[in-house]
């Protein structure tokens, strides 16, 4: 009988200067399994949460609520970049900044608070017809992308020091804080580009769930049942509810979300798919982990 390999959610720090895909090559081989995937990307500059499955669990990862994401950033003013962060070569000279005034430049990042319509960078992971937008560059195409409807619910500034400026922000999935600070370079007139970042939190998952690669093990991860504990409402299920869940069969539905729900075996408390409602009575699956 062949031995399962581990399973679970593993949130890693990652460090600078590696994509996401050569921080899942590292796990493979730290864990011994080919089974391993990332749930969205982390710019090879920027550090932080990346939350990974592993095993089953890659199964979850497009069903996980990660849509809000938070991050401190570093700006510094006066020079614009291809990338818009420090990766990319200047565009122009050095704008001179000495004249800008710590509430004028405080001004410009908080003006981003709320609902806008937001300009992604040409070497984002934006597809255009199938192809991202990164690649197109790289293959020397000029890249315009459209404006994308992004949320940003807080902005704060935690230090001045023109050219420099620190900052946290907490937004949607899909902002780009890349594009907040060429925005906000801008709007100063002096341009302007990210010289760091780093992500500090990914829906519930924070730098405090997170390991550095050195120090991943399988006694790292988080088990299925800890992870849609954080991510989904949980409903428990009797045995005859346990057999129709084994077999992707309607069940009664006993709770109010119309969303995906966890469903657990109440006896074992093992996870067993995720169900979401079909109509007022029903729900219906939407994936299911446990074998028939």
């Amino acid at each position: 009988m062949t031995t399962p390999g581990p399973t679970g959610v593993l949130v890693v720090d990652k460090p600078g200067g590696m994509t996401s895909h050569d921080v899942v090559s590292r796990v493979r081989r730290a864990l011994g399994t080919r089974k391993v995937g990332h749930a969205g990307t982390l710019d090879p500059m920027a550090t932080g949460v990346l939350v990974l499955g592993v095993g089953r669990a890659t199964k979850l990862l497009g069903q996980l609520t990660l849509t809000t994401k938070a991050y401190d950033a570093r700006l510094r003013l006066g020079v614009a970049t291809t990338t818009d962060d420090a990766e990319g070569e200047p565009l122009g000279g050095t704008a001179d900044t000495s004249g800008l005034a710590p509430g004028e430049v405080t001004g410009a990042l908080t003006a981003m608070v709320g609902e806008l319509d937001q300009v992604p960078s040409a070497v984002s992971a934006v597809k255009v017809d199938g192809k991202r937008a990164y690649a197109r560059v790289r293959d020397g195409e000029t890249v315009v992308l459209p404006p994308r409807r992004v949320l940003v619910h807080s902005l704060d500034v935690a230090e001045v020091a023109v050219p420099e400026v620190a900052f946290s922000v907490r937004c949607s999935s899909g902002t780009y804080v890349r594009a907040i600070a060429r925005d906000a370079g801008e709007a100063l007139g002096v341009g302007g580009h990210l010289v760091a970042l780093r992500r500090t939190e990914v829906g519930p998952f924070t730098l405090d769930d997170a390991t550095t690669l050195d120090d991943v093990t399988a006694d790292a991860l988080l088990t299925m049942e800890q992870t849609v504990a954080r991510c989904f409402p949980v409903v428990r299920l009797d045995a005859a509810g346990v057999t129709d869940v084994r077999h992707g069969r309607a069940v009664a539905r006993t709770w109010p979300d119309e969303g995906p729900v966890a469903v657990l075996d109440d006896a074992t408390g093992t996870f067993l798919a995720l169900y979401a409602a079909r109509d007022d009575h029903t729900a219906r699956a939407v994936t299911v982990f446990a074998p028939a």
